[in-house]
């Protein structure tokens, strides 16, 4: 198989992650859902995967909710992005984090083993960059 000419040209970039911090917008402090990770890295994270070919990044967002916290998530902002080559010990991955809302209890599936509904100022450790990217949103939320 040969390659073409466009894909001899196609630039190397890493992969891009969707995050959700999902507030619970129907408990009391409005909780967020973190997620146990079934694979290593182990410890929690920010429910959220890699973009798929063909779908966007905010589609990508609400599917890894679901698949990991069985919750319809609406977004509600774009947080941030996050681009550290060293923010993932699997190697450089660019996250796209976003604010959503939803209702109901979550419940863990696919690359969740479990969920934790937290007050967002007191976090477990977590892995990844995530520690971060909470900080980052406990000031906009907190400070305004």
């Amino acid at each position: 198989m040969t390659d073409s000419v466009a894909d001899r040209h196609r630039p190397r970039t890493p992969p891009v992650a969707a995050d959700v911090l999902i507030e619970l917008i129907d408990r009391p402090g409005r909780p967020i859902v973190l997620i146990e990770r079934r694979y290593a890295p182990l410890g929690y994270a920010i429910p959220g995967g890699f973009v798929e070919v063909g779908e966007s990044v905010e589609q990508a967002a609400v599917r890894e909710a679901l698949e990991e916290t069985s919750l319809v998530v609406r977004l509600t902002r774009l947080l941030g992005v996050y681009s550290d080559p060293a923010r993932d010990p699997r190697g450089h991955t660019v996250g796209i984090v976003y604010v959503g809302e939803a209702v109901g209890e979550p419940l863990a599936r696919d690359d969740a083993q479990a969920v934790l509904v937290a007050d967002p100022r007191q976090p477990p450790p977590l892995v990844f960059d995530h520690a971060r990217i909470l900080a980052d949103y406990c000031r906009q939320r907190f400070s305004a």
